[in-house]
């Protein structure tokens, strides 16, 4: 496809279909079962049949007769679905005399790719196939065993050998973002990141469109060589705005639904990202980190001071640095005196129906951000306007102290600018507030607080207050979960009197309704692996976001919600199919959940994972990792870093424990590891081991563990507390409390583990756990894996425990990547890190059964 603006791609147009009087229609159809073992029937409201109808199998097609008329019909099979789904073992067949109905197929393989064939039962399926939105038309869908159908080779697909996941894999896989959902409810926008070149860290990303109802498969709306992300629809559906690097830097554009070349909308030289309408579609807001000394003057003025500073600092022979607080350094860059500022322009639409906007004014000059900088305080949406648009409302970084408080406040400020301070909404609290969201109606604002200062893992609960149309509170707010055990993501309202949202929940993260009327009371949906990103249509019946497992990447969903959110099963369909065909070629294991008894007699789950081809009459080795966090958790969800699937495929056995400090188990299991890291953790983890030991398909001899960040913290302090272990693989992890205090950037988080600073009155919490103080025990070979813009977690801790180790004469080795940070993200330094990883412990831990 062609790699420039207005190709057929781009140029695409959304209408006819693009309509607000078009309602989608996802009816229920009933199921009726036919005599036949082989085969059942749904059939969709509409139209009469005389039932049972009579099958007759041949071996190139089915007929199905009506005894009624005998009229009969010839079923034919559609394409195979991917061999991940049940279909798999089953042909899909449709009446030949009805292939004019505008049914999707993608429709039918979308579902296909996402159930599980390790727990399919033809109920289940008949059950998700009746949730899709096919036309009021009677709808016989006839699944008949494929050894039925044997003879037929139409399928290319078929008998094709899965095998396991590689490393290679992980750079093929489509990366889909958090989709946008247009106001009709019908249309649904994602980007999708693609690596083309993972030896030189090429990729592109792109906008695709589809219908919520899966009958227009998705399609690309973008198409040049750059990086096209974060969609967001217009109110009235007309324009897509998005943000895109083609014109050299990050700035907002737009495109229109009804075809035409894409229009950059932003030029500032400090670029433009975040870009969210108000109601009525007059103003966009969005984001750009600027020198806070040129806020206040008009925007050509401060723009090209901006421009002039940035030039400057990038030609000067000099790269010294100078800071005169803290925070100057974040995760993997340095802030360099910028802030996070909201900017805001006029909306209009020319006579050549071209949008255009006003010149952008800074509506939150000064030196404050306005915008959080920590990803642990970042929402889905941290800024938005008030409802009659005069007025925005965002998260705030604290005006003070930021390297050590998380009093994150909400403000408002003017939407035309002008304003001389912000006006503080939450100044009752002293810890985290964000994420603001208005209602439908316009009369109430929720948003996310915590309650304890300095505690980022403090529990999130969902608030609301009532609210004038300019956003200003005008009640007190009232918590509507401070009574449910569970820390909320996300505020999506499909009414004015209930609220959609996400929480951990033992290794999963389902959906949830929150009632406002009703406070502490959250219905969970019936729903699997991980949701994130919802969004809602205006009239509150249908749900998209993302949804991934430990078995398949994120994908965009859809679902017609149930009124009772109780009864609402979350996914239904597929409608990004992106990574359908990759995954139909793999062989990955299903996670099985397990719990121990820990530490004080408290259960710990944990996942297992068998590696392909597993055979339990033999013995496998076993890799045992341990998450980050601490306060995280191994979920039924996709990643692209510490996949388990990868592992498994090496040939181990993989056991992902949740131990104390791990979210989704209750806010009391995160609270514990304060204080505690390498106790009740520790215990809890040996715990999960020592059930792993027992298992006779256990090689007890070939057994390592890895983990990152605490996970890594966790091998050193295995390496001092116990031998059970032949290797250790150590990414980024804690060594030494008083150095990590002193070199990392987040001082808050460190203080609340540890009751304050080192020279405070809990100066024991930074010894007693403390992996160095141990370094006698040392004897465990290690690989340790630390970067230089590693800011979270210094590379100092890295290189301390290599030193340490080749000291005492531990065989170990130390890779450090001078372009990573805390994680390592780049395709080819990923694919070193995993091929270092996977030879380090294959010497140690040969993969296989024996």
């Amino acid at each position: 496809m062609p790699d420039t603006p207005g190709s057929p791609a781009e140029a695409a147009t959304l209408s006819p279909a693009h309509s607000s009087t078009r309602q989608p229609n996802i009816r229920a159809p009933t199921v009726i079962c036919c005599p036949s073992p082989a085969a059942s029937l749904i059939r969709c409201p509409g139209k009469r049949l005389t039932y049972p109808p009579i099958l007759h199998a041949g071996p190139q097609a089915v007929t199905l007769e009506d005894p009624a008329t005998c009229r009969n019909s010839v079923l034919r099979p559609i394409p195979h679905a991917p061999r991940t789904s049940p279909f798999s073992d089953l042909w899909l067949f449709l009446p030949a005399c009805w292939t004019s109905w505008p049914i999707s197929r993608h429709a039918i393989r979308s579902v296909a790719a996402s159930l599980d064939p390790s727990h399919f039962n033809l109920a289940f399926l008949q059950e998700q196939l009746m949730r899709l939105a096919f036309p009021a038309f009677v709808l016989s869908i006839v699944f008949i065993q494929s050894s039925l159908c044997a003879a037929d080779n139409r399928n290319p697909e078929a008998g094709m050998q899965q095998r396991p996941l590689n490393v290679e894999d992980l750079f093929s896989f489509r990366r889909i973002s958090p989709p946008a959902l247009d106001p009709t409810g019908m249309w649904v926008a994602w980007s999708a990141v693609e690596i083309t070149d993972s030896h030189n860290n090429k990729s592109v990303s792109r906008i695709w469109v589809a219908s919520v109802d899966g009958q227009t498969p998705p399609r690309q709306l973008t198409s040049t060589a750059a990086k096209d992300s974060n969609p967001r629809w217009s109110p009235d559906g007309r324009w897509i705005l998005f943000e895109s690097s083609r014109s050299g830097s990050g700035q907002l554009w737009a495109i229109s639904t009804s075809g035409g070349e894409a229009r950059q909308l932003t030029t500032l030289s400090t670029g433009a990202s975040g870009g969210l309408w108000s109601r009525d579609g007059s103003r966009i807001v969005f984001n750009s980190a600027v020198y806070p000394e040129f806020s206040h003057l008009p925007f050509a003025e401060s723009d090209a001071k901006n421009r002039a500073k940035a030039d400057a600092i990038a030609a000067s022979p000099v790269k010294a640095r100078t800071f005169r607080r803290l925070f100057y350094r974040h995760w993997d860059s340095y802030v360099e005196d910028r802030r996070q500022h909201l900017f805001v322009v006029d909306v209009t639409v020319n006579n050549e129906r071209e949008l255009q906007v006003s010149e952008p004014r800074d509506v939150t000059p000064g030196d404050r951000d306005a915008n959080p900088t920590s990803s642990t305080f970042s929402a889905p949406q941290d800024y938005c306007f008030s409802p009659d648009g005069s007025h925005i409302v965002f998260s705030a970084v604290p005006a003070e102290n930021e390297a050590w408080s998380t009093n994150y406040d909400l403000c408002r400020v003017p939407a035309a600018g002008g304003a001389t301070a912000w006006e503080t909404l939450t100044t009752g609290n002293p810890a985290a507030d964000g994420h603001p969201v208005f209602s439908p109606s316009g009369k109430k604002l929720a948003w996310r607080t915590q309650r304890k200062p300095g505690y980022e893992a403090d529990k999130w609960e969902i608030v609301v207050a009532d609210c004038s149309a300019d956003g200003a509170l005008t009640g007190p707010s009232a918590s509507l979960t401070a009574e449910v055990d569970l820390s909320f993501d996300e505020i999506v309202w499909r009414s004015d009197d209930e609220i959609l949202s996400t929480a951990e929940m033992r290794g999963e993260k389902p959906v949830f309704g929150i009632s406002v009327s009703r406070p502490n009371v959250a219905s969970r949906a019936q729903s699997t692996g991980t949701i994130s990103s919802l969004a809602v249509s205006a009239d509150g019946s249908i749900l998209v976001g993302n949804h991934s497992t430990l078995r398949s990447p994120n994908e965009v969903f859809s679902t017609l919600l149930e009124k009772d959110v109780l009864r609402s099963r979350v996914p239904v369909l597929n409608i990004s199919a992106a990574n359908s065909n990759m995954l139909s070629k793999l062989q990955l294991p299903e996670a099985t959940s397990v719990d121990v008894v820990g530490a004080d007699g408290d259960p710990m789950q944990m996942w297992i994972l068998t590696p392909p081809g597993f055979d339990k009459t033999r013995r496998w080795p076993l890799a045992f990792l341990v998450h980050g966090g601490p306060q995280g958790a191994w979920a039924d969800g996709w990643s692209f870093r510490w996949n388990p699937q990868i592992w498994a495929a090496q040939g181990y056995v993989v056991c992902l424990p949740n131990p104390r400090g791990s979210t989704g188990f209750g806010q009391k299991y995160t609270d514990q590891i304060a204080g505690d890291w390498g106790g009740r953790c520790f215990v809890d983890l040996m715990a999960g081991l020592d059930y792993m030991e027992k298992q006779p398909w256990i090689d007890t001899d070939r057994m390592f563990s890895a983990g990152a960040s605490f996970g890594g913290y966790m091998m050193n302090w295995f390496a001092g507390q116990t031998t059970k272990f032949r290797t250790l693989v150590n990414h980024c992890g804690v060594y030494n409390f008083d150095s990590m205090y002193a070199t990392t950037e987040e001082l808050w988080f460190d203080e609340h583990e540890h009751g304050g600073p080192p020279w405070g009155p809990n100066r024991s919490s930074y010894e007693k756990h403390s992996p160095h103080r141990f370094a006698a025990n040392f004897k465990t070979p290690m690989l340790i894996i630390h970067n230089d813009l590693d800011f979270r977690v210094p590379v100092s801790e890295g290189q301390q425990v290599f030193t340490t180790l080749q000291r005492l004469g531990v065989p170990s080795k130390f890779i450090n990547f001078p372009d990573e940070g805390h994680w390592v993200l780049k395709p080819a330094n990923s694919r070193y890190w995993h091929n270092e990883i996977f030879s380090w412990v294959r010497e140690y831990c040969p993969p296989g059964a024996r």
